[in-house]
């Protein structure tokens, strides 16, 4: 600290704050007040050693806002100190005057110093914690998932909002285009006491799910599966008349099945579906030729879906619910009548294909870091075009 007149040597020895007030001032940002206690010590110019025990109020505020790179942080706004009472062990006749210019003046001013830039050093800590939320995460080998203020932060009486965009890259480093409308937020729910609540669009669900697809696509064989349908000419024949004709029988089909689009997830407080729009290529051979394509079908699977969250991620459970489309788009066998070969078309996805997607996507969506507070105990709910996860906040 700086010299004070009639004290040298002069060092905290003590400081202790009490409970820290804090409150939301709606359109400006955080305010705080500490209760400190502090002693100080130092050399009087008597020569002996000088303790002084004190109490001062310390209030500050800070703006919350968006910095250059898109991220939250609190700024340092005003700083305030009042010094309340103090004491020292000076002999009794020396205290009116050195204390009267103590109190007056010079303590009020050394206390600022010392205590305002504390402050400074803990917002400091809070946007090194905000800066997290903006981190470049690893989506697998997917590609990659940050995190940015959409909007500038809107601050409540009761909570901070933030708006975020997620900057989603393919493993390419491509950016992948996202819908600019959301919600509207009087559509959202209310906030629910002691949590952070955490809104998903079905947008974003749908742009995470199109990097991953790369990693959907299967090659369907005979045996393959437990339980699945034996893939083989013969049992094509019995649906398909035309192959019978033209390959052997008991000769292995391989099902090549590919995503042609991106997959589409569609949320209302009712239910939650994902759209999976892909092309299942039929492949045959004969003893005496190499595997040739019979046929593709063009197909649109509807998914049921069950989040949950684990590990600081969200994943995806799937499980089928109808095939709402199929159609012929390629044939090398001339037309035929589909409706036979989509009950089982239908069981081979289910049994084959989705938990074959369902593996791809085990590695979940990451969600952005939350100051800290661990994604415990989190309740989901669904809302009409997005997801809602509150997460109770954790008692230091």
């Amino acid at each position: 600290m700086k010299p004070i007149k009639g004290i040298s040597g002069l060092k905290v020895m003590e400081l202790r704050a009490a409970e820290v007030a804090l409150w939301l001032s709606p359109g400006v940002g955080v305010s705080m007040a500490v209760p400190v206690r502090m002693t100080l010590t130092g050399k009087s110019f008597v020569g002996g050693k000088m303790d002084i025990p004190m109490a001062a109020n310390l209030s500050a505020s800070s703006r919350v806002v968006q910095d250059m790179h898109g991220c939250p942080r609190l700024s340092t706004g005003r700083c305030h100190v009042v010094l309340l009472h103090s004491w020292a062990n000076l002999p009794h006749r020396m205290l009116p005057l050195i204390m009267s210019k103590f109190l007056d003046s010079t303590l009020q001013k050394a206390l600022r110093g010392l205590l305002c830039p504390a402050m400074d050093v803990v917002l400091d800590l809070v946007n090194a914690k905000f800066a997290t939320m903006m981190y470049t995460i690893p989506i697998g080998n997917a590609g990659m998932l940050r995190y940015a203020l959409l909007n500038a932060p809107v601050v409540r009486e009761a909570f901070i909002q933030l708006e975020l965009k997620a900057i989603l890259r393919s493993r390419d480093g491509e950016e992948v285009a996202q819908p600019s409308v959301l919600p509207p937020l009087t559509s959202l729910p209310p906030k629910r006491e002691a949590a952070t609540q955490l809104i998903l669009a079905a947008s974003f669900l749908s742009a995470e799910l199109s990097i991953m697809q790369a990693f959907f696509g299967l090659n369907i064989t005979n045996g393959m599966v437990l339980g699945l349908l034996p893939l083989v000419t013969t049992m094509l024949g019995a649906l398909i008349p035309e192959i019978s004709s033209m390959l052997p029988p008991s000769q292995p089909v391989v099902i090549e099945m590919r995503e042609t689009q991106p997959p589409l997830v569609t949320i209302t407080p009712e239910k939650s579906t994902v759209h999976l729009f892909s092309t299942a290529e039929f492949w045959a051979s004969s003893p005496s030729s190499a595997p040739g394509s019979l046929f593709v079908l063009d197909v649109h699977s509807e998914l049921g879906v069950r989040f949950a969250v684990a590990e600081e991620r969200l994943q995806f459970s799937l499980t089928l619910h109808s095939l709402s489309h199929v159609a012929v788009v390629n044939s090398s066998i001339g037309a035929f009548n589909v409706l036979p070969l989509r009950g089982v078309l239908a069981d081979i996805i289910h049994v084959a294909y989705v938990p074959s997607v369902n593996r791809a996507l085990r590695g979940g969506v990451p969600l952005p870091p939350l100051l800290g507070t661990p994604y415990q105990r989190v309740e989901l709910r669904k809302i009409q075009d997005g997801l809602v996860l509150d997460v109770p906040v954790v008692e230091p």
